[in-house]
């Protein structure tokens, strides 16, 4: 693995017949934020279903920590957030995470902790039913953050967010990578491409480009990662026809 923490080597993933990812080649350095960004069906939720060890696969090799992905030793180290909240609307927030907690068999001074880290400690006697779609999905980022995983798997985890709320979540992702997380994250906003330490443009369930946001404006002679990114299209579609 040397200094990657997932690596993908020839992915193939065929769902109700047809090819979702072809042959695709990934790899996240340990403590980097890499962003995987492209329109809804470009392959990104598979991708990471496939480096959680919750998507079956028809070819290639998906590792991750060392181990290959979906390992049992790999269930207190990876963090995965998916793009619904994984919570129980009649439980308190609280309630979910000690819940987790004891699944997970880490500390219970674990739940305080991932509450304080997403700002939500002080809504932890709240039912779920009753927050709003952006306090969900913090609950569901402190459930990934208990036991201090080392990887973090997150699908759109900024959706439904207010500004605020998504630059305090980005700053405290870039906290986690300066002790040594490593973090995998799904989005179809092109501005935080620049809050990324590398990124995986998708689109069909393949890779258009694997860079940092100044190797990517630099190639293509553009000025953000929305117009490199409809450029990269452009030429994948002209090299097809």
């Amino acid at each position: 693995m040397g200094n990657n923490a997932i690596e993908v080597r020839g992915l193939r993933v065929v769902r109700g017949g047809s090819v979702v990812i072809e042959s695709l080649d990934l790899s996240v350095p340990v403590g980097q934020v890499v962003g995987l960004l492209g329109p809804s069906g470009s392959g990104k939720t598979t991708l990471m279903r496939a480096v959680v060890g919750s998507q079956v696969v028809d070819g290639g090799t998906v590792m991750v920590l060392g181990q290959p992905a979906g390992s049992a030793s790999l269930r207190s180290r990876v963090g995965y957030v998916t793009q619904a909240p994984s919570v129980y609307a009649d439980l308190t927030v609280h309630e979910n995470l000690r819940y987790a907690a004891a699944i997970l068999r880490v500390e219970d001074g674990e739940v305080q902790r991932s509450l304080q880290e997403v700002d939500l400690a002080d809504k932890q006697k709240r039912i779920i039913g009753t927050l709003s779609g952006g306090e969900r999905a913090r609950v569901s980022l402190a459930i990934a953050l208990l036991g201090s995983p080392d990887l973090l798997v997150l699908d759109e985890p900024t959706v439904g967010l207010d500004p605020v709320l998504r630059r305090d979540l980005w700053a405290m992702f870039r906290r986690l990578t300066e002790r040594g997380v490593s973090l995998l994250v799904s989005s179809h906003v092109m501005d935080e491409a620049a809050r990324c330490d590398r990124l995986v443009l998708m689109r069909g369930g393949g890779v258009l480009a694997d860079a940092t946001l100044d190797e990517l404006l630099a190639r293509t002679r553009t000025g953000d990662a929305e117009a490199a990114f409809l450029l990269l299209v452009d030429e994948a579609a002209g090299a097809a026809a």
